[in-house]
């Protein structure tokens, strides 16, 4: 995914995110359908994974966007792109749904520890991440990384030059770093303001 580029200046067209931002503010449901076509299945993808639960998962996603519907003004663009702010709203409130599901089953033998959440937690938000790379990007780093393939084989398997391969991968995770490190510290702003982000006021 591109990294989001800088608010738009007056004269210039803004940017996708700042335009549906105005449309939902002036109650457009058009901007909501649209904004729903094109994100809801990273939303729906992401709280699966955290939840393990797709009827929770559903609810979640619906709950995400009637959030945005209410409040669109939540929704900073200067502080990075529209899916990023809703990969982070979505990853905050199913994790939290999460622990109220492990504080249910306290009592039971087999409830998740702490330690399990974070990493299930952890292991979604990494995924969230990779899925919103390039195709490109994308499929080259599921090869290479996960299926534990060389460089060379993954060139094979995708019709690229070894060297092609290599550039993919090394672009690849430069962005995922950075998408986590943008992501980290947009969690830490929010702890250090006492706040959770949804902007509910």
């Amino acid at each position: 995914m591109a990294a989001p580029g800088p608010m738009a200046t007056p004269g210039s067209t803004p940017r996708w995110d700042e335009q549906l931002q105005r449309r939902l503010a002036r109650g457009e449901e058009t901007a909501l359908g649209e904004l729903y076509d094109q994100l809801a299945p990273m939303v729906h993808g992401l709280a699966g994974r955290i939840l393990a639960d797709q009827a929770a998962a559903a609810q979640l996603t619906r709950e995400i966007f009637v959030h945005v519907w209410e409040h669109p003004e939540a929704f900073d663009p200067a502080q990075g792109s529209l899916r990023s702010w809703l990969g982070a709203l979505t990853h905050r409130r199913a994790v939290d749904r999460l622990r109220l599901r492990r504080a249910a089953e306290l009592h039971a033998p087999d409830g998740p520890a702490e330690d399990e959440i974070r990493e299930v937690a952890t292991a979604a938000r990494m995924q969230y991440v990779v899925d919103s790379l390039p195709q490109s990007l994308r499929e080259t780093i599921a090869v290479t990384y996960y299926d534990g393939r060389t460089y060379q084989e993954t060139a094979r398997r995708l019709g690229i030059s070894e060297q092609a391969a290599k550039q993919r991968m090394r672009l690849g995770l430069e962005l995922l770093a950075t998408e986590l490190a943008e992501e980290r510290a947009r969690q830490c702003a929010a702890h250090a303001g006492g706040e959770d982000g949804d902007g509910g006021t």
